[in-house]
Formats: structure tokens, sequence, C-alpha cells
């Protein structure tokens, strides 16, 4: 596959990553879902990609399962995240993830995503330039840019909102082809959701030791 695949990423340190599950079960088991979050979401990407790129931040050493994470990303290239608030880190990514092909960037908060659907966001921004994976929540889960610049849009757009997804599409032009809406981990709900959706995957196992 010629774009490359940028995934942008918390380290699992305690605390730091994936505070809301964190208020239902803890910080420890919260940082443990997000390993494994992070986990499957690199094993799906190295089997589609042959440029994986992890924009991470934190530091995976005072994480929890570090050889498990340390190993996984030895098959990609990783980058630190740059920039202030979430929207300038993201359009910084695209643009130091870039090489002489399209980018597609997802995040760590979608464990369930399958081959399919990064095959099929790469064949769309590669025919049709760009790509929007919508999510549950309003926001959005994947965007693909066959134009790494094209991700400044960004920065107009506020995250993490109930309408994240619909002013992406506006600072888009409005007509970005759509992949099939995906549930974001935010919550322990959404956890609970998304393992029982992947009982194979190492986040189902995580959710089973900490239910």
């Amino acid at each position: 596959m010629s774009a490359t695949l940028l995934i942008v990423a918390k380290s699992p340190v305690p605390g730091f990553a994936k505070t809301r599950i964190a208020e239902s079960v803890g910080p420890a088991a919260a940082a443990d879902l997000a390993a494994a979050a992070l986990l499957d979401t690199v094993d799906v990407g190295v089997c589609c990609f042959e440029d994986v790129v992890v924009a991470l931040a934190g530091d995976v050493t005072a994480g929890v399962r570090p050889d498990e994470v340390i190993e996984a990303l030895a098959d990609t290239t990783v980058i630190q995240q740059r920039g202030d608030g979430l929207a300038e880190r993201l359009a910084h990514a695209h643009v130091d993830a870039a090489g002489h092909g399209p980018v597609v960037q997802i995040g760590m908060d979608t464990p369930q995503v399958s081959i399919d659907d990064l095959l099929a966001a790469a064949a769309l921004v590669e025919s049709d330039g760009a790509v929007l994976g919508p999510a549950v929540d309003g926001g959005w889960w994947l965007l693909g840019l066959a134009d790494a610049t094209r991700a400044e849009s960004l920065l107009g757009v506020p995250m993490s909102a109930g309408d994240t997804g619909r002013r992406t599409q506006e600072a888009f032009g409005g007509d970005l082809p759509l992949l099939r809406e995906l549930r974001d981990m935010d919550t322990w709900a959404d956890a609970l959701a998304i393992a029982a959706a992947v009982p194979d995957r190492r986040i189902a196992e995580s959710v089973r030791r900490w239910a």
C-alpha cells in the first residue's frame, strides 16, 4: 500500500492515558486498556501498510506493558507529537509522517478497526484525495489525505465535541467520502461494547481482566 498509516497515540501511562475510563475502573486498568488498544491498532496497521508511523505523546517506558509496546513499535517509525492542542498536533503529525504518498491517520481509540476498514480508506484516499471515518459520538476516527498539508484545515475545528465530525467535513469543503461509523473507546461503557464486538483481540482480554 503506497499510503502511509499514521497512528496518533498516547503512551499507556497510568493517570495520563484514558483518564475518562479511569474514573470508572482506576488509572491502572485504564492504562492497561490503552496498551491493549494501541497494540491491537498497530497489529492491524502493519498488516495493511508498508509504512506505519506512530506519533507518540509520553514515554512508553513509564507505562504499563512496556516490553510488549516497545516490541510492537519496532515495526513502525515513531515520532514525537508536537504542537499545542489536539488539532495542532494532528496537523503537524500529518506533515511529519508524509513521505511521497497519502497519509491515512487513525488514533488508538478504535481497536476494533479491521483490515478492510484501512484498505478501504487507503483506496478512497488514492481515488478521491481524502476520506473521513465518522464516530458514533459525532467526532471522527480516521482522516485520510492525499496532500498532508491539507491537515492544517483542522486548526479551526473544535476537537472532542459532538459536532467535530460535521465541522471537519465543512473545513474540508463538505464532500469527504465516508467510511463506516465506529465507536471510540472513551469510556468504560465504550470499552465493554468494543470488547464484545472483537472478543479475540487484546482489548477484549484486557476488559475481561478488569471487569
